[in-house]
């Protein structure tokens, strides 16, 4: 899937679609933690054991 970046005040926001989010379960209000491998970025929710 194609995306692009849209600006939100002097930053650049990714919009994910809301089949996605449900897909991962993620909402407003789950933690992520954001990492690079210097080429990619990888989203990930941080879960406790009892959310897995």
């Amino acid at each position: 899937m194609k995306k692009t970046l849209i600006k939100h005040g002097n930053s650049l926001a990714l919009v994910i679609d809301k089949p996605i989010l449900e897909m991962l379960q993620i909402t407003a209000e789950t933690d992520r933690e954001i990492s690079t491998n210097g080429d990619r970025l990888l989203v990930t929710p941080c879960r406790t054991k009892n959310q897995q």
